[in-house]
């Protein structure tokens, strides 16, 4: 195998069992207990903003985006990012990574959001909430809430409980004084 071999292509319905089977090797069945999981099963992920590697016929990493929201403010949330271990440590899952951010930027997404390792996720521009700013649904070590800012401003406005996009109520419109 040779990197030069490898495609990343946008996520069809085809690639749903192979990306199935690629979290499930990667995190098991605990998966469906955690916060990330409990907001994409609100309305599941956009398929538009998600993406696959490939090599040859098989799917070898997949990423996801969510639409969200938490008070004011309208982010994608990136997850689950999976790799096929004889693929990991390659630079795939950073690839997949910047096509995501690239293609939520394009798109017009004010923020992406995930829960992940600093560690990792930094060097491709994430970086911690502020403590107590955002919450999810489930608990979470608040040490792995990070974001990447694309519109200056945007990350301030997530405050909050995470929410799927489709299952977030907007502030109430303040009417116009006559």
């Amino acid at each position: 195998m040779s990197l030069a071999d490898v495609e990343y292509l946008p996520e069809t319905p085809a690639h749903d069992p192979e990306i199935e089977a690629i979290n499930d090797e990667a995190f098991g069945p605990g998966r469906f207990v955690l916060a990330a999981y409990k907001i994409r099963e609100a309305g599941g992920h956009d398929r538009a903003m998600s993406f696959v590697a490939i090599d040859g016929d098989t799917v070898v990493a997949s990423v996801r985006m969510t639409r969200i929201a938490a008070g004011a403010g309208r982010a994608l949330m990136l997850g689950p990012l999976a790799v096929r271990p004889a693929f990991k440590n390659l630079g795939i899952g950073r690839r997949l990574v910047a096509i995501a951010l690239e293609a939520a930027a394009k798109a017009g997404a004010p923020a992406v959001i995930l829960v992940g390792d600093e560690p990792y996720y930094g060097p491709l521009g994430f970086k911690r909430f502020p403590r107590g700013q955002i919450s999810m649904p489930r608990p979470v070590d608040l040490d792995r809430l990070l974001h990447h800012e694309i519109k200056p401003g945007a990350v301030a406005k997530l405050t909050g409980e995470v929410a799927h996009a489709d299952q977030a109520r907007l502030p109430e419109q303040i009417p116009a004084m006559a």
